[in-house]
């Protein structure tokens, strides 16, 4: 199952970063719709708030493949921060359409602090 962790600030929901893990195995690898589709939105999030915001997150791949982490860098500046937090409210939305129509293959959790 893939995880899709969202970390929101406690005062006022802003986007603090995120975190998916895992492989939904939904199919086999190269074939598995569930996995290409949780990474497309992921990563065109990603693509976006760079190239629409000028932000260079905090990123981290992993090793092998199946971990993605997202977080802004300190110094962020407001407007930028603002502009990325729609990009990410679309891809939560998307994500929870994925796991709407495929249980059992992705959780979308939100951790506030």
């Amino acid at each position: 199952m893939i995880h899709a962790k969202v970390t929101r600030a406690r005062s006022n929901k802003d986007i603090l970063g995120f975190e998916m893990s895992g492989h939904a195995n939904f199919a086999e690898h190269g074939q598995d719709l569930v996995c290409a589709g949780a990474s497309a939105v992921a990563f065109g999030a990603v693509n976006a708030v760079m190239k629409l915001t000028g932000i260079e997150p905090v990123i981290d791949l992993g090793e092998d493949g199946g971990f993605l982490s997202f977080g802004f860098p300190d110094g962020t500046d407001r407007e930028a921060f603002e502009k990325a937090q729609l990009l990410l409210e679309g891809m939560i939305v998307s994500l929870e359409t994925i796991e709407r129509d495929y249980k059992g293959y992705l959780k979308v959790t939100t951790n506030k602090i």
